[in-house]
């Protein structure tokens, strides 16, 4: 017991502190006690024989740290407990590059995901970096819906966006939907027409393809100004069918750029809105709509993956006397095997190719979650790889193996023997042992009973020469006396031999196991892989019974796994 007058140590102490902050940094700079108090419980196992102290340590810390605001709070993670928070430059390992005119305090950045989808490891990534930034130049963070296809949205798309930057524990100061402001869009719209910037026109849709693959403008281009708000006041009171007018830009019908050849600035959709139901119809582009959020948000810095047009957002920024941003664009986060571009995606939910938006295989944050990657594995991962202009396909080994030395420290070991295999063992002693669950960390143990008939997995048992000795881990050595068509064995002796093959294995008490294993979901070429999830099946200690739904164990030599609502083991890596 930790005495009433002993004091913390200054490690014990910042072990407090940065279980506070973190927790703080998830719950909008409120940490919760109980979860706190668990978490240091967890790290300092001296305290769990004394929970009153550990739960006036935590309060203490929670008064002080909860008096702060959310930014001195997010600062003091960062520079304190970089490895949970924002890290910067360190030591051996290069990070986020310095941001170009960017003011401390003065700074603020946007999340812009189109809900028409789940949220994806790309956007985590990107969403990330936006993050790690907002914290280090204390900045704004807004996340903000650009809703404005009523086609595509969806309320599920909204949510696992917010689930998912919850998740990642990305604190946002300000939530909206672009589709909240469609009147304050008409009024740029209007004002755009008024100054000749822009006019109605009612050509079909294969002519003004044509006329901008031959960079002619068409008759509509010189309506006057009255015209086009005649126009426009009959389409704002629903007076003209879909695809009968658009109102276009004028750019530059000469431009090397097409995108900038008289591009539509609004056009009609006639379907409800999940939230505005049939309020509008004619709806902003994704350009215009973007331009006029970035000036009424107050965005500084703009930081997006590269298929986006930034030359005909400045063009409309220009044409509005909107400010000029910082914006910086980079190469897509795509993953080998597993293409992140939603128009891949949904045929496979569509097509119930895969289970749903959420299947392991998936490179949804839900996929990811559900696969047990570590939110703090994709911030590692991000810093590791962070960002270029270059087209890059990353591979899927290094964000695992990120993983993999996370959940090391933290998981229970617990034997697995998959395609298991009898064998007897002639000669062997009973015996009870105790085996902790993790070679280092105070995890807890358990007690195993053997009388000398044991599963072993098959692939060992071929590989293992007949009258070779080997070990059955953490119990004792045996010699394999016959391979076919019974395995048989006996007892060697319990002294460690140096080089001997070492074996996992379970007793006939056992507990079966199935363990979904994803793999790429595409071959060469947009090819669906139909053999992306397998299922391997064997049995385990009876300790696994113990494991809930959402907690990650390693089975020794196959795997980190995640028990899923399935019933089932998902292997993360």
């Amino acid at each position: 017991m930790v005495g009433k007058s002993q004091k913390l140590s200054e490690k014990e102490l910042s072990i407090i502190e940065k279980a506070a902050l973190v927790n703080a940094a998830k719950h909008g700079g409120k940490a919760d006690a109980g979860a706190v108090i668990g978490r240091v419980l967890a790290e300092l196992p001296k305290l769990r024989s004394d929970p009153a102290r550990a739960t006036g340590e935590v309060r203490a810390a929670l008064k002080r740290l909860n008096a702060m605001s959310q930014s001195e709070q997010e600062r003091l993670l960062s520079e304190k407990y970089p490895e949970s928070a924002a890290p910067q430059e360190r030591e051996g390992r290069v990070g986020l590059p310095a941001l170009p005119n960017a003011l401390k305090g003065k700074t603020a950045f946007r999340l812009p995901p189109e809900p028409s989808g789940f949220m994806t490891v790309g956007h985590a990534m990107a969403f990330t970096i936006n993050y790690l930034y907002k914290v280090e130049y204390d900045g704004k963070l807004w996340l903000r819906f650009e809703d404005t296809n009523p086609r595509k949205v969806a309320p599920e798309y909204y949510e696992s966006f917010r689930r998912g930057i919850g998740w990642l524990s990305i604190i946002c100061d300000f939530e909206k939907n672009v589709s909240d402001d469609m009147d304050l869009i008409y009024e740029h719209g209007r004002k755009l027409l008024e100054m000749g910037n822009a006019y109605a026109c009612s050509c079909d849709e294969a002519k003004v393809k044509r006329l901008r693959f031959e960079g002619t403008a068409c008759e509509h281009r010189e309506n006057s100004v009255e015209v086009n708000l005649r126009i426009w006041g009959e389409l704002l009171s629903k007076k003209h069918e879909q695809g009968s007018y658009v109102i276009r830009f004028k750019g530059d019908m000469k431009s090397p750029n097409y995108s900038l050849r008289d591009t539509n600035l609004f056009r009609i959709i006639n379907y409800p809105h999940p939230l505005t139901g049939e309020k509008y119809n004619l709806w902003p582009t994704y350009d215009l709509a973007n331009a006029v959020e970035d000036e009424v948000c107050g965005i500084t810095h703009v930081l997006r993956s590269s298929e986006f047009r930034n030359e005909l957002q400045q063009l409309i920024r220009d044409a509005l006397k909107f400010r000029r941003l910082e914006v910086i664009q980079f190469s897509r986060f795509n993953f080998r095997g597993t293409p992140v571009a939603k128009r891949l995606l949904r045929p496979l939910v569509e097509k119930k190719l895969v289970t749903g938006w959420d299947d392991p295989r998936m490179p949804t944050v839900d996929g990811l979650r559900r696969r047990g990657i570590l939110p703090e594995a994709i911030r590692e991962f991000t810093l590791q790889v962070g960002y270029t202009k270059t087209e890059h396909e990353y591979d899927w080994s290094i964000l695992l193996s990120i993983n993999r030395k996370l959940l090391d420290p933290v998981s229970k070991r617990i034997f697995f023997v998959p395609d298991p295999v009898d064998l007897m063992v002639e000669g062997a002693p009973k015996r009870t042992v105790n085996l902790a669950f993790h070679p280092q960390k105070n995890l807890g143990s358990r007690s195993i009973s053997t009388e000398g008939r044991f599963y072993l997995p098959a692939a060992d048992l071929k590989a293992i020469k007949n009258g070779s000795v080997f070990r059955l881990m953490d119990l004792y050595n045996v010699e394999l006396t016959s391979v076919d068509p019974n395995p048989s064995a006996r007892y060697a002796g319990d002294e460690l031999i140096q080089g001997s093959k070492k074996v996992q294995w379970v007793t006939h008490s056992n507990k079966e196991v199935h363990v979904l294993v994803p793999g790429p979901l595409f071959l060469e070429g947009d090819v669906f892989n139909e053999q992306s999830l397998s299922e391997v099946r064997g049995y385990s200690e009876v300790a696994v019974a113990d494991t809930k739904i959402g907690d990650i164990v390693q089975f020794p030599r196959f795997g980190f796994c995640r028990l899923d609502e399935s019933g089932k083991f998902i292997l993360s890596g």
